[in-house]
């Protein structure tokens, strides 16, 4: 099947010498994994391998067996150009992040057109904008909507957040947050992209990244601790 579709680049793999596995968050089909020959053999190399770095926003053209093995790409142009995100180290740093916490995240063959609008109308914003220190904590809980575990917030005054059900209560159990710990989630659940970026001190920038991470693997099957963890935390230090 030939399919026309925006895509977000997620991972692209080396193969072999001169290829490279590419998978991306597809508008039209949800995850998919394309296989791109002899993409550093060529004099266009460097253009084709620029469409591959992390989060870029590409419309395609591909053929689509359906079979779970690698479809083909057969054209490839960037939807959304970047202006700032893959040349200013701090945000290059970030989508490095963010997109292998979604590579352990989005894990299924299935439309959610919901979640790529939310990402792409995300990444365009972290794209025009300076003050970010804070934008990859708002995505990944605001992603966690798309995602089916977005903390239930009816109980939101109750002084502990529980991980493994997603709730607030009034003890603290074995999976449940401390009470200042609960209040920063709470912090969080009411920031958005646009709000002030220095609501946060460093010390806690990092303890609720800490928590989204665990938060994440409480939820999701297999994931992962992402191995850019250790260089982002270094650049928000």
């Amino acid at each position: 099947m030939l399919v026309k579709t925006k895509a977000i680049v997620i991972s692209a793999l080396k193969f072999k010498e001169k290829s490279l596995v590419v998978k991306c968050f597809t508008l039209s089909n949800g995850l998919k994994s394309y296989f791109v020959r002899d993409a550093f053999s060529n004099r266009k190399a460097s253009q084709r391998i620029a469409y591959f770095q992390p989060l870029s926003i590409l419309e395609i053209e591909a053929v689509h067996k359906n079979k779970g093995t690698l479809e083909n790409f057969k054209e490839i142009k960037i939807a959304v150009p970047f202006q700032s995100i893959h040349t200013d180290f701090v945000k290059s740093t970030m989508v490095m992040f963010l997109s292998e916490m979604l590579y352990y995240s989005i894990q299924e063959e299935e439309k959610n057109e919901s979640l790529f609008v939310f990402l792409e109308t995300a990444l365009t914003w972290l794209d025009h904008h300076d003050e970010i220190s804070n934008f990859h904590l708002i995505l990944l809980l605001e992603t966690t909507k798309y995602l089916g575990f977005y903390p239930d917030v009816s109980n939101i005054d109750l002084p502990h957040f529980e991980m493994n059900d997603g709730i607030f209560t009034l003890f603290h159990g074995m999976g449940s947050l401390t009470e200042h710990e609960t209040g920063l989630l709470k912090k969080l659940i009411d920031l958005k992209f646009d709000n002030d970026q220095k609501i946060f001190h460093v010390i806690e920038r990092q303890m609720l990244l800490k928590i989204l991470i665990d938060y994440y693997s409480f939820h999701l099957d297999g994931f992962k601790r992402p191995k850019s963890l250790d260089v982002l935390r270094e650049v928000f230090s």
